[in-house]
């Protein structure tokens, strides 16, 4: 079903769904964050920290979202919304390869931790779960900024996986370099989602065409 067709009661039903999920999303991040980052602290581990960081990141992204949703008309809002997920992906990427590349230079030794591998662990099966929730609505929505969000909250599980291989190697072989490695390629990822979300082309349905539905519905 294509956005032009929805009935208004199917509209409203859509965007509490996505209010909901990224309600979700955003109380999940908060507890990722704290437990990554303190878990990253006590291990010394610059990729963990970077998750940790990348979670708030999340949160930036995910209420922007929630905001646009709380509007009286939400498509009003894509552009603006979309900017904000943008940057919230441009910093992420600066993020990650910032840690990445001074964990390859400084060649930290990183300790094993549990709590950051049960953490990434947890993230690698609860994102992509929020993220094809989103996903879906949005698209059935004809929402530019849910699908941009659900993207970022897919990336965010790239990078879980990234982490948790890189801390379970280094646990068993010593390869200290295997998660910075991983991360610099989920930079490239965050890197290209920030410009599809500053050119609005993470949704085929464009805002143009959303705005000047939601005109005609009005006029009707």
């Amino acid at each position: 079903m294509s956005a032009g067709v929805l009935t208004h009661e199917r509209r409203r039903t859509l965007e509490r769904r996505i209010r909901w999920i990224v309600a979700a999303t955003i109380a999940y991040n908060l507890v990722e964050a704290l437990v990554a980052i303190t878990a990253g602290t006590i291990a010394s581990s610059a990729a963990l920290i970077a998750f940790g960081l990348d979670s708030t990141i999340e949160v930036l992204s995910a209420a922007a979202v929630a905001w646009q949703f709380t509007r009286r008309d939400p498509e009003r809002w894509e552009r603006p919304t979309l900017r904000v997920i943008a940057v919230a992906f441009f910093a992420l990427a600066a993020y990650v390869t910032a840690t990445s590349v001074l964990a390859l230079v400084a060649r930290v030794e990183v300790e094993h931790s549990p709590a950051g591998i049960a953490i990434t662990a947890l993230s690698v099966v609860i994102m992509p779960v929020l993220s094809l929730a989103e996903r879906r609505a949005g698209r059935e929505l004809g929402s530019a900024t849910a699908v941009a969000d659900s993207k970022q909250t897919l990336i965010c599980a790239y990078l879980s996986a990234a982490v948790l291989g890189g801390l379970v190697v280094n646990s068993l072989f010593g390869w200290w370099w295997a998660d910075a490695v991983a991360g610099l390629v989920i930079a490239v990822f965050a890197v290209r989602e920030g410009r599809e979300a500053c050119r609005g082309e993470a949704c085929a349905t464009s805002v143009g065409m959303l705005l000047e539905d939601d005109g005609q519905s009005r006029d009707e």
